[in-house]
């Protein structure tokens, strides 16, 4: 079994067809196929379902391809461990980050990172929180800054946890429930109950965005699992805008609301931290994976600037 078999493999199943596998190889498509096809026979099992829709794995497939991805990784990870000898000269980083994370803490990492390593190829991969997470297990990312989810369905992924940020309700400044919120100890806001959002219509953001995962997550442990959505949006800046012009309400992280500016504001309610309405900030990586010494410091610059201890935080959002 060599590097290429595994590559041959992987790709296939990543493309779901030979003919795009094979161009993605810049190798004939005839070839392939009869590389593959001596891969099974050596195996003495098939590894590709061949179907009219396309290439799908068999069970025997999808045990190659996850010691491929891990072996593949293996070298990938060997190769990183000979530009460490070379004290950081030579190098790749791979890093993923959601989009309006990357807006948050690149320009303040960035700079001084390309300072302390110049030499080091920097790939940044920005991409909603499911992309990203396929993109990690699948081997292509060495780390990914997101917010991790409340409850993980993917072992294999390590969330190392540096901040916790609150998520408010945004709703518009004359709404009648404005009202009926109660200042309490500890809160930016005053606090509404949830429960008295039944009746009300929602904005939403799409089901493979974190912030719609943690907001449905609160919202069925406040009893509202079937919430009304008046809009589903990709955008959390155009749902505060919408509730600002009482088109429904919305729920936010507190420190996305403080990076942006509006034309129209939304009033802010905090939401009782029984329902845990927040979310983390971290850094993801494979389990038991290797870092090179520049996905280390990245990594320690990150948490510098943006981790739970860093006393300059505050100011910074």
């Amino acid at each position: 079994m060599t590097s290429k078999e595994l590559i041959y493999v992987k790709t296939a199943a990543d493309e779901k067809s030979i003919s795009r596998a094979a161009r993605k190889l810049f190798m004939a498509q005839p070839s392939l196929s009869q590389s593959i096809q001596r891969i099974e026979e050596a195996l003495g099992t098939a590894l590709f379902n061949r179907t009219n829709g396309g290439l799908t794995l068999t069970f025997a497939g999808e045990r190659y391809y996850h010691m491929a991805v891990q072996i593949l990784k293996m070298y990938e990870d060997f190769e990183l461990e000979i530009s460490d000898i070379n004290n950081l000269r030579t190098g790749r980083i791979h890093m993923g980050i959601t989009n309006h994370l990357g807006t948050l803490t690149l320009a303040r990492i960035l700079p001084e990172y390309k300072k302390l390593c110049p030499y080091i190829e920097l790939f940044i991969h920005e991409e909603n929180t499911a992309s990203l997470e396929r993109m990690l297990l699948r081997g292509e990312l060495d780390f990914v800054i997101m917010h991790a989810p409340k409850e993980s369905s993917q072992p294999q992924i390590f969330y190392d946890i540096m901040e916790r940020d609150p998520f408010v309700i945004a709703i518009h400044p004359e709404h009648e429930l404005v009202k009926k919120a109660v200042q309490k100890p500890g809160y930016p806001y005053p606090v509404l109950d949830l429960k008295l959002l039944l009746d009300e219509p929602f904005l939403m953001l799409h089901k493979e965005q974190r912030i719609r995962q943690i907001t449905d997550s609160v919202l069925s442990r406040a009893g509202l699992a079937n919430p009304r959505i008046a809009l589903t949006l990709r955008n959390y800046e155009t749902a505060l805008l919408l509730a600002a012009r009482g088109l429904g309400v919305t729920l936010i992280p507190l420190q996305y609301f403080k990076m942006a500016s509006y034309e129209f504001c939304p009033t802010l309610l905090s939401i009782d931290e029984k329902y845990d309405a927040c979310w983390d900030m971290c850094i993801a990586t494979l389990q038991n994976s290797f870092l090179s010494k520049a996905d280390q410091l990245i990594i320690r610059l990150i948490k510098e600037k943006f981790g739970s201890s860093n006393p300059e935080k505050e100011h910074m959002l």
